[in-house]
């Protein structure tokens, strides 16, 4: 089978925009793959944060995913730090990684920007971004239209370590599937984000009030005129309708709704109703297993499994990288 790796930061619980357009994606590829996920806590202190509240964050996103449908027993999830081989792989990576190539790195640019401290880690982030990929030798990496650059530069380096050094690494090609670019309801001018802020995303694990609230005060536009072209606030309401009443294999509100809007009839509360009612049908039941994963107490056990099996592929793995790079 193909081998997948992807990885996540554990900053907080994921939105509908990360379960939408990656997690749910993420799951399916568990049917006829080999997948390799990770909460990639090494990237997370590229910039400042407290370590007691990342090791539970590490955690909790663990917890996210296995509610969201990440099952440990067909996959190998674990946390990044716990395979080190991770940070020796990214090294060795460095150097034959091109200094204009991290410079051109657009998220790089976009982070950066304003801080009075930026770390050297945001930016070789790439590098250990690519070292997570190649270090099991992955064949696929789902992917969004925000991190085809990166994957690109992970293609590039393994292309540059098996020019120099011998053919070991394959080059990862991009999985893209049935993916989602949900829109702030607050602001639907930019993509759903948490670091925008709390009034811009949706939580996969957010109290159900507060999801309500959020659904309800969504900017939409001042007015329905017959035939007239979807406002960007209109248009992410009824993607979000759309991406819920699929998963739950109903879309006949949909139809009913957008008949509506192209009459010019279109009750903005009734689509803020439905929203809220068909989202909340996908999120209980993920909300639901969250809280009996929680109660169980095993996740680090759970962890630890997945770790362990990471290791035997990554020490494997990186003693072939040393033998070829004359190391050891």
């Amino acid at each position: 089978m193909t081998r997948i790796f992807s990885g996540i930061q554990p900053t907080g619980t994921p939105h509908i925009g990360n379960y939408f357009g990656a997690l749910r994606n993420w799951v399916a590829l568990q049917e006829d793959h080999e997948c390799v996920y990770c909460v990639v806590d090494y990237h997370a202190i590229t910039i400042e944060v407290d370590p007691t509240a990342l090791r539970q964050a590490s955690r909790n996103m663990a917890l996210d995913l296995m509610a969201c449908g990440i099952d440990p027993q067909r996959s190998i999830m674990f946390i990044q730090s716990a395979v080190p081989e991770h940070t020796e792989l990214a090294w060795i990576l460095g150097c034959v990684t091109s200094y204009g190539d991290l410079t051109r790195m657009t998220q790089f640019k976009d982070k950066s920007a304003g801080r009075k401290f930026i770390s050297a880690g945001l930016f070789t982030y790439p590098i250990l971004q690519a070292a997570d990929i190649l270090l099991y030798r992955t064949q696929g990496v789902p992917v969004g239209e925000d991190q085809v650059q990166h994957l690109e530069l992970s293609r590039r380096i393994a292309r540059r370590f098996n020019s120099r050094f011998g053919e070991f690494f394959p080059e990862p090609d991009p999985i893209v599937g049935k993916g989602a670019r949900i829109m702030s309801l607050a602001d639907p001018t930019i993509k759903m984000s948490k670091s925008a802020g709390e009034a811009h995303y949706i939580g996969v694990m957010e109290d159900e009030k507060s999801i309500q609230k959020k659904i309800r005060s969504a900017v939409t536009d001042t007015g329905l005129t017959a035939g007239e072209e979807m406002s960007p606030g209109v248009a992410t309401l009824f993607e979000i309708l759309e991406l819920s009443t699929e998963m739950l294999g109903d879309t006949s509100i949909v139809s009913e709704l957008k008949a509506d809007f192209g009459a010019g009839k279109l009750m903005y509360s009734h689509l803020k109703d439905a929203v809220f009612e068909n989202l909340m049908a996908v999120l209980r039941p993920i909300q639901a297993r969250r809280a009996e994963l929680a109660a169980s107490g095993k996740v680090d056990e759970i962890l630890a499994q997945g770790a362990e099996k990471a290791r035997v592929i990554a020490r494997e793995n990186i003693a072939k990288v040393r033998e070829l790079a004359g190391l050891g």
